[in-house]
């Protein structure tokens, strides 16, 4: 049984250099091509053991490790680490935990976390920027252990301190951690690994945490036999002359040209034959961009290949592909159909979630889960006017929402009904973007909850503006709290009904409405000056019950707090439970 290059995922806060690591990596091995190099894989990038030790060297001596290499994933961001799967959990066997040794950690460093520890991935740190602590002297291409020595007291301080920062965040998440060269034991700690990808500070350090947890706690999880090829699909793409084509992970056993796979399909398990099988041409041997590949009759894991095929059309990214044959073909079809289940606890009044794979819908379901939102259904593919259909049919206003993630949304889809659909390729962009459509919708509720009910208010008349004394009676007021507008009924300080406002005018203008603070004529239908009104009375908003119950269950500000007090203590004064 032989033992497999580990899978390595890469995650972290945007802008904290996961990419320039991975180009870091490549860079560094590349350097060293005269021993082998790096092996291009589709979607994947191999740095053999021999690399490794090239790299290493300053650090490991005469250590040598059974793991054949490091396969590094080249997609970075949690959404490729979620959307990537294996035997239900991640594709990677390893992670890198990419954090901004200046900005520490940050939202997206959280998610990843909680990612990491749903899927119990075992990861590094790797503390990036360090070129960029004030003072810090080029060292370039050197392992950290090394370029730490050359540093000033200074500088080594202020790196301590961030690494200490960082360390503390990380328990704050339930995570311990330590510099890697001050830790003892790995079971108990997690790893930080300073490095600056632009100066390749530290990758050789990186590289070594990696293959020695690999090769001391992963190692029984990383014999493969040569068996039926198991793998996850990255992605569908279209090659010129291919057709369409599999970009597939293969993390256990053998695929072969000609043999029957079956694959995670929309609806049911997608049953083909391998056409063509392909790997890229080694980076010094691709003569012409126009043909990067090269055929292949067998692959085995771990390694990044292409796939042609037929019938390949409802293959879904993320799903999971096997070797089957005539004897095993039903057993395995049944797998790939239980394993492509959701597990997903759906509400009866939610909103309606799509995704273009099942880790990417899960990702998405489990986010939203953390934030309390019910979600009513969840499918992959792209959005359809069935799920406009669930999302407007949902009772809550706040639930008629449809978010897509990664997927199709036809033009109007949507149009004629209130349903708002949120779009994106990024997970923590579309959870942004569901917090603030959210709250805008709250705010349009509130206000149209608002216009349709009286809200408390109270008004004084001011004395010698007395324009009308009946029929209606029109005189000058201020606005003490609340709001007053058109059709609103109005009491006297007795409790005494005085019909309703008929209008609100600012000197040669009508108003829509009049708020506290402002000074304006009003006609009052029912008032008579002198009878049932004088200058100087308070007025206030005339509140059924119906409006009270309502109110209560609104957000008021102190002053309606107040005034609605006031003309619940008035209408108490005939009937003592008036308004419970």
């Amino acid at each position: 049984m032989k033992i497999r290059q580990p899978i390595i995922g890469v995650l972290g806060h945007v802008d904290h250099g996961k990419t320039s690591l991975l180009d870091a990596i490549r860079g560094t091995s590349i350097a060293k091509k005269e021993h082998g190099g790096i092996t291009q894989h589709i979607g994947a990038t191999e740095v053999p053991i021999e690399t490794i030790y090239e790299i290493c060297g300053p650090l490991i001596k005469e250590k040598k490790f059974r793991i054949p290499g490091l396969l590094f994933i080249d997609t970075p961001g949690h959404e490729a680490f979620t959307t990537l799967r294996a035997r239900g959990g991640s594709l990677s066997d390893l992670a890198i935990l990419v954090v901004d040794i200046r900005e520490k950690v940050m939202q997206q460093t959280v998610e990843s976390l909680n990612i990491l520890k749903k899927f119990k991935t075992p990861f590094v740190v790797a503390a990036t920027k360090i070129d960029l602590i004030d003072g810090w002297r080029n060292s370039q291409n050197k392992p950290f252990v090394h370029a730490i020595k050359e540093q000033a007291d200074f500088v080594r301080d202020e790196l301590d301190r961030s690494v200490y920062t960082i360390s503390e965040q990380l328990f704050n998440h339930g995570f311990s951690s330590e510099r890697y060269d001050r830790i003892s034991d790995f079971t108990k700690n997690v790893a930080i690994v300073p490095v600056s990808s632009k100066l390749r500070i530290g990758i050789a350090d990186l590289l070594l945490v990696l293959i020695g947890l690999a090769q001391r706690y992963l190692e029984n999880e990383l014999k493969t036999e040569d068996g039926p090829g198991v793998g996850t699909v990255l992605e569908i793409k279209e090659e010129k002359g291919l057709g369409k084509t599999l970009d597939v992970i293969l993390y256990e056993g053998t695929i072969r040209k000609g043999d029957t796979i079956v694959v995670s399909g929309k609806n049911k398990p997608v049953i083909t034959k391998v056409k063509i099988l392909l790997k890229p041409k080694p980076l010094d041997e691709i003569r012409d961009p126009r043909d990067p590949f090269m055929q292949v009759k067998e692959v085995s894991a771990a390694a990044g290949i292409k796939i042609s095929a037929p019938d390949i059309d409802d293959v879904i990214p993320g799903g999971i592909l096997k070797v089957a044959d005539i004897q095993n073909l039903d057993n395995v079809v049944n797998e790939i159909r239980d394993e492509s289940k959701l597990a997903l606890e759906l509400s009866e009044d939610g909103i309606v979630i799509k995704a273009d794979a099942k880790g990417s819908l899960e990702a998405l379901y489990y986010e939203l889960n953390l934030l309390g939102v019910p979600v009513k259904k969840a499918g992959i593919g792209d959005v359809t006017k069935r799920d406009v259909v669930d999302a407007e049919t949902t009772q809550n206003e706040l639930n008629k929402i449809i978010i897509a993630y990664n997927v199709k949304v036809p033009q109007d889809i949507g149009s004629g009904t209130n349903v708002k659909i949120i779009e994106g390729k990024v997970l923590y962009e579309l959870i942004e973007k569901y917090k603030e459509t959210i709250e805008r919708e709250k705010e349009r509720i509130e206000q149209e909850k608002r216009a349709e009910i009286n809200f408390p208010a109270k008004f004084k008349i001011l004395e010698n503006y007395i324009f009308r004394t009946s029929k209606p009676a029109i005189v000058g007021v201020r606005v003490l709290s609340g709001k007053i507008k058109p059709d609103l009924p109005v009491m006297n300080a007795e409790g005494k009904s005085l019909g309703t406002i008929k209008s609100i005018r600012d000197k040669d203008q009508t108003l829509k409405e009049a708020i506290m603070g402002q000074e304006v004529a009003v006609s009052i239908s029912d008032a008579v000056v002198g009878r049932n009104v004088s200058p100087g009375d308070i007025i206030y908003s005339d509140l059924s019950e119906m409006d009270v119950k309502k109110l209560r269950e609104m957000e008021l500000t102190y002053e309606e707090k107040e005034t609605l007090n006031e003309i619940i203590s008035i209408k108490r004064r005939e009937k003592p439970f008036w308004g419970m």
